[in-house]
């Protein structure tokens, strides 16, 4: 039987979540690659097992996750809990989301309706073996439901006691804001977007939504914080035949250019001046962002989980470094 280990709390930073009174790791766990029934279980249990072990306390799934099939990974991670970490469940924030394509039909296709919503919640808690999640999150926006209808279905799992707070994912400025006024007027506990963010990939700069979270206490759980494997020590000299773009299972391999490469290496040379590996950098770069309450690091193996905690190590850049890293990335004014 898994004991947690008594050092678990030792190193890991731990931020609140917007204005809400939850805080979470620096480092949180995503298990959308490598937890299906695809993947060899024991590596599944002893990754989440290192990761709580290392301080992170919050684990992130979706009811599509996991392969071969959708919601493979929810039940891995109820077996995961079954074999020793439900004993901790009061030290985790489990969080779930649902918006894409789910079940055959018109009621489990990509929507944000209210029958689809409270379904599928009902599903993944039932995969799991919980009486709740700590956060339940609208995946995609869905302009075919009204806003509304969707606020409504996540006001009332809250309600009903299923998840404690609300997050919605890939929703941008305009689209946060619009619900957001929904949920102040029924009092819901909207703390939280989970969008993607990167180095190479500042999308929610140009847009404001950033900004417009932190303005407005709002978290943001970032996620592809690596930029599918750019920002890591793997593609600094070309493409290796055993890498993601190598098995050509990444959509971005035409991006990795000379002039990538050149920056990618530019930014590790730095990493390395910081004492810090490139993967660690391009992590604690996010959190100096004051609207980001954690980020969503994946992984196959145990170690990677180590290694991205670590960022948690060296947060601080001095404004030069800053300068230096908007120079290298061309987006210095």
């Amino acid at each position: 039987m898994y004991t947690a280990s008594d050092k678990r709390y030792d190193k890991m930073v731990y931020d609140r979540v917007g204005k809400s009174g939850l805080k979470l790791p620096a480092i949180s766990l995503g298990l959308w690659q490598n937890f299906g029934y695809g993947s060899v279980f024991e590596n599944c249990e002893k990754m989440c097992r290192t990761a709580f072990d290392l301080g992170i306390t919050h684990f992130d799934l979706a009811n599509n996750y996991g392969h071969p099939f959708n919601g493979s990974a929810e039940e891995n991670f109820g077996r995961i809990l079954d074999r020793g970490l439900r004993a901790y469940r009061d030290e985790l924030c489990i969080s779930t989301k649902a918006g894409y394509e789910m079940w055959d039909g018109p009621y489990g296709d990509r929507n944000g309706s209210r029958k689809y919503l409270i379904a599928s919640l009902d599903q993944s808690l039932k995969r799991m073996g919980l009486e709740y999640v700590d956060i339940y999150y609208h995946h995609i926006y869905d302009p075919d439901t009204p806003l509304e209808e969707t606020a409504l279905a996540l006001d009332q799992v809250t309600r009903q006691g299923k998840a404690l707070y609300v997050g919605i994912s890939n929703y941008n400025k305009a689209q946060t804001e619009q619900i957001m006024k929904i949920f102040k007027e029924l009092k819901t506990p909207f703390i939280i977007n989970q969008p993607s963010y990167s180095m190479l990939n500042r999308w929610v700069e140009d847009d404001g939504l950033d900004s417009f979270c932190a303005d407005n206490g709002i978290g943001l759980a970032v996620f592809s914080p690596l930029y599918q494997g750019f920002l890591t020590d793997r593609y600094l000299k070309g493409i290796l035949e055993d890498s993601r773009i190598g098995r050509g299972n990444t959509w971005i391999a035409s991006q990795l250019t000379e002039n990538m490469t050149a920056k990618l290496n530019a930014l590790n040379d730095m990493a390395a001046e910081r004492g810090q590996k490139l993967s660690q950098m391009a992590v604690a770069w996010l959190l100096h962002n004051k609207a980001v309450a954690t980020v969503l690091v994946g992984a196959s193996r145990p170690e990677q989980i180590e290694d991205n905690v670590r960022a948690v190590e060296n947060l601080s850049f001095s404004d030069e470094e800053l300068e230096r890293i908007e120079k290298i990335l061309g987006k210095e004014n």
